[in-house]
């Protein structure tokens, strides 16, 4: 049982973490929805199929991200935290640090650039008919890649040095920059024009270079420089963070190619559904958000100089107080998912059904993330390959099985069933090396609850009108947030005053 001083310590960690994950994620919640708001603009002014190779796309830049920065966000808040630890001249240490991850990404994503430019018909071709048309769609895409890549280890600084505002008024440019310029465009008939989508694209690197070059200055002169002692030590610690990324990227882009090559139908067919399945999960916007907030301040937070039971106490904690939030978030979706359907056109609304199982998803690999951090923390990462590839494994197993007969609506329920399976096999690793008193009665009382509410919703109620429904609804989510609050005794006035003396300071 936990003694009293315990839980006054993991009140305080909490509050910290709440409070940082509250700093970047009220900000980022901001910046992220203005760029979601391009969703209802492009999914009424282009077709599905169109919004396909949109969704398409976006769906590989990602994936090219995670192997071109090789693991080395993780790594480069690891290895400033081993720079404290180690005492000495810590300001030069975490320079080169810094110099060193910053200049291994930026090489990686320069040749990347070059490979694709040499190569562009070649890759086109693999990629579809469309692309063959349009060969410098993936010329363009590529220099996105590089650009955002040059700026992904100046990020991760701002990060670990606490400046999280500044952090998030550079995001802000980039997404207000981009929508400005998509926007701009659509409005002068640019999208009309035999180029196309390719002006999507234009705005996107144009955002990217301008914010680039508003992040430089962040370096305060120092410039990438490659300690060769030094890389070889990350790269002992990146390189399963690497291979695992690559593999849990690939299991969350490869189901829009699942959809794109296993639709039957043809590639017109196949596109309007990968249309249609990219609309509904960018509808999930609110879960998506939560994740990348939480991730944001977490990381460092995690990884950052905790003795082992405080550590083990916090993650315990959070994990619970996560699954919470999240099943707030998820009522607060479905239930009113009609609503939310409205953010998108009226001709890709008839996929709204997929809609709870992709949430459902994303609640699993948040609960997945978090059960990711001891293996970082203890430099074995090598578990993190096991748990992807193994979700990779289920998902293309799936998918062949799948897609075929259920279209997108099976692409919905392979990303489920694949998260479960890494959620399961990673708290299987956890329990057998890194043991950690994770609350699975309360854990799962939370599930417990979400679940029935929405059954209840989904079921009980189906028959009454909208308005009836609507204001039930309500009720029942009401009883969900206030059980929360009430099961964790949380003070949230004290802790709403907390966070907005933190923004005033």
């Amino acid at each position: 049982m936990r003694t009293h001083i315990s839980r006054a310590h993991e009140k305080t960690m909490l509050e910290k973490l709440a409070k940082q994950t509250a700093i970047y994620g009220i900000s980022t919640i901001v910046v992220r929805f203005l760029n979601y708001l391009l969703t209802p603009y492009y999914t009424r002014i282009f077709t599905q199929g169109e919004y396909g190779i949109i969704t398409d796309i976006y769906a590989l830049i990602p994936f090219a991200l995670v192997i071109l920065s090789m693991g080395m966000e993780s790594s480069y808040f690891r290895f400033t935290t081993k720079a404290e630890e180690e005492g000495g001249d810590v300001a030069q240490s975490k320079c080169k640090v810094f110099a060193t991850t910053w200049g291994i990404t930026s090489l990686a994503a320069t040749l990347f650039f070059g490979v694709v430019w040499l190569l562009q018909m070649p890759i086109s071709e693999v990629m579809g008919k469309v692309y063959v048309a349009h060969p410098e769609y993936v010329t363009i895409v590529a220099a996105i890649v590089m650009v955002d890549v040059w700026s992904i280890i100046p990020f991760s600084r701002l990060r670990e040095q606490g400046k999280a505002m500044r952090f998030v008024l550079l995001k802000a440019m980039s997404m207000l920059l981009n929508i400005g310029m998509a926007i701009g465009f659509g409005v002068a008939g640019l999208y009309d024009t035999a180029f196309g989508i390719g002006w999507v694209l234009i705005a996107n690197l144009g955002a990217s270079v301008i914010t680039l070059l508003a992040l430089l200055p962040t370096a305060n002169g120092v410039l990438p420089r490659i300690d060769g002692a030094l890389l070889r030590k990350i790269f002992v610690y990146s390189l399963p963070l690497l291979i695992s990324g690559i593999a849990g990227t690939a299991n969350e882009f490869v189901d829009r190619q699942m959809i794109k090559y296993l639709t039957p139908g043809g590639e017109e067919m196949a596109m309007a559904d990968l249309g249609i399945y990219g609309a509904i999960v960018k509808i999930a916007v609110v879960m998506t958000l939560f994740t990348q907030m939480y991730r944001l301040a977490a990381e460092p937070f995690f990884l950052s100089s905790f003795k082992k039971e405080e550590f083990k106490e916090a993650n315990a904690a959070s994990m619970k107080y996560f699954v919470m939030a999240s099943m707030v978030i998820f009522l607060g979706i479905v239930l009113f998912r009609d609503l939310f359907a409205l953010i998108v056109g009226s001709d890709f609304r008839e996929g709204i059904d997929i809609l709870p199982l992709v949430l459902a998803a994303n609640v699993l690999a948040g609960i997945w993330f978090n059960l990711s951090f001891w293996y970082k923390r203890e430099e074995k990462t090598k578990y993190a390959a096991y748990v992807t590839f193994l979700g990779l494994g289920v998902t293309l197993a799936l998918s062949f099985v799948l897609v075929p007969k259920m279209g997108y609506r099976g692409a919905a329920w392979v990303r489920l069933v694949a998260e479960a399976a890494m959620v399961v096999w990673s708290y299987t690793l956890c329990k057998r090396h890194y043991p950690i008193p994770y609350d699975l009665k309360r854990i799962g009382e939370y599930f417990a609850v979400a679940v029935v509410i929405y059954c209840v919703s989904e079921y009980a109620l189906a028959g009454l009108g909208t308005t009836p429904h609507t204001c039930l609804n309500i009720v029942l989510f009401t009883v969900a947030v206030a059980y929360a609050a009430w099961r964790e005794k949380i003070d949230i006035k004290g802790l709403t005053r907390a966070i907005i003396g933190k923004f005033i300071r």
